[in-house]
């Protein structure tokens, strides 16, 4: 795909990734520049399987969720940068570095997570990313992560 793509709904971000209910855990993707940057959007809502233990009374998003959210944004960026729809691509952590949590996100909040490449060209198969999640401008978590993007040939 070329540069003018700007964003991803949920039916393209379902042909790129193969994560499904309940573990797609981004709702739209925005901003997509190239494999440069892109913004990710997730609806976090009151219905998601992690609520019911995490915790009872006082649901809170996991953070392994919240960085997991980011990866996804990023291998939506990449993937719809590189024309990967419907190709089956995986995409897997090797390292999440510098990761910190801010505030609480909470059922009713949407998250929204800005993601950079630091390190990563189309074609290779080693990308390292710097990504921030926010509410409502505030910082909720941020972390740096390396991913192997499994393309196929």
């Amino acid at each position: 795909m070329t540069d003018t793509l700007l964003s991803a709904d949920i039916q393209l971000i379902q042909r790129i990734l193969p994560h499904r209910y309940p573990f797609l855990l981004v709702d739209r993707v925005e901003q997509i520049d190239g494999t440069r940057s892109a913004v990710g959007i997730k609806n976090v809502t009151m219905n998601e399987p992690h609520f019911q233990g995490h915790f009872p009374g006082l649901p809170i998003m996991p953070g392994v969720t919240i960085v997991e959210a980011m990866a996804q944004t990023a291998a939506v960026m990449v993937g719809a940068a590189l024309d990967m729809a419907d190709k089956e691509m995986k995409v897997y952590f090797m390292a999440i570095d510098k990761c910190k949590f801010r505030r609480k996100v909470v059922p009713g909040d949407q998250l929204r997570m800005r993601l950079t490449t630091l390190r990563g060209k189309p074609g290779g198969k080693v990308w390292k990313f710097g990504g921030v999640a926010e509410v409502e401008g505030d910082m909720a978590a941020e972390a740096e992560f390396t991913a192997m993007m499994d393309l196929p040939s």
